[in-house]
């Protein structure tokens, strides 16, 4: 049995990505682990974090992003594709730059990738989430917070990267373009594992979020929208109150230590009180959501509730 790990990235150093971290959570587990590198800004050195890890395992695939020809954040799929496509192994490993498995969940992974090896009906496996915020002692578990992920596939080239690389589906006769394509495709079968995704996307320096929304709207909006949103003062970025949140008890993978130690925002967030009503609400801050997060999670304890999901569930 051979696994790939792969993931894609882009302007990683500059944009506060653990992208290195990311990496070397997944490196003991995997047989290679292949990265499609965008083209980033001048300054970047996110291809000499990846390098410093010095592992003969990872390859770096040098790539250039298109966002006119792949709109609407179709360019994530379509590099995720791309890093796909160099994988050799069984069952590929798809781990997003700000995202980072814990030490003690990779026996049993491997140890499912093996089980079901030879059963051709299991195309991929799901993984439960821990979505951080604002610090590393907060996390959503809330309404619109994906609970569950697809993170593990076969290797099958008639499974591809969905949407805006969220997510995978099976899309036979692919036409290389169109990745939110629906009409004649379907949700793969996955089985649920007891292990988490540590999700650290939106654990940045309030400015570095700022920085980073602004480049995620531009590739699923455009410039032009971007402009306009700009003028709203759309990327001023305020967590608001944390203690709306959950409270993180447990311990984060081992990797994460040094990237943790440099945590040194504390007094640019708000820990309790009211958010702030001259601005925006974030989405978990809204009324409604958070009515339906209590009913979801508190009452009938069913954190699938409402959500969308891309994957059918097999029982075994």
């Amino acid at each position: 049995m051979k696994i790939s790990g792969f993931t894609i990235a882009k302007n990683a150093d500059s944009l506060y990505y653990p992208v290195k971290e990311s990496i070397q959570s997944l490196l003991p587990l995997v047989d290679e682990f292949v990265i499609a590198l965008g083209e980033g800004s001048e300054g970047d050195k996110t291809r000499e974090l990846i390098e410093s890890i010095g592992d003969p395992k990872i390859k770096i695939i040098e790539t250039v992003w298109d966002i006119e020809r792949y709109p609407h954040g179709m360019e994530y799929a379509h590099q995720t594709d791309i890093a796909k496509s160099y994988c050799s192994g069984d069952w590929l490993f798809y781990i997003q730059a700000d995202e980072v498995i814990h030490e003690k969940d990779l026996p049993l992974i491997r140890e499912a990738c093996g089980k079901y090896l030879n059963d051709k009906e299991v195309e991929g496996f799901l993984f439960k989430y821990y979505h951080f915020w604002g610090d590393y002692d907060h996390h959503h578990r809330s309404h619109g917070w994906y609970p569950f992920e697809i993170r593990i596939i076969r290797n099958d080239p008639e499974i591809h990267s969905w949407r805006d690389a969220q997510s995978f589906r099976y899309i036979p006769d692919f036409d290389g373009f169109n990745y939110r394509r629906e009409h004649n495709t379907r949700k793969l079968k996955v089985i649920e594992l007891d292990a988490f995704i540590y999700h650290y996307g939106w654990v940045r320096p309030p400015q570095m979020m700022k920085k980073k929304t602004r480049v995620f709207e531009t590739i699923q909006q455009g410039e032009m929208k971007v402009k306009e949103l700009e003028k709203q003062r759309y990327f001023e970025f305020d967590y608001g109150p944390l203690d709306l949140l959950n409270v993180f008890r447990g311990t984060h993978p081992a990797v994460m230590n040094e990237w943790i130690s440099k945590f040194n925002w504390q007094d640019e967030l708000q820990y309790s009180g009211k958010p702030n009503s001259m601005r925006k609400p974030n989405k978990h801050e809204k009324l409604k959501n958070r009515v339906f997060s209590f009913i979801k999670y508190r009452i009938l304890n069913m954190p699938t509730l409402g959500e969308f999901n891309n994957f059918i569930r097999l029982k075994r």
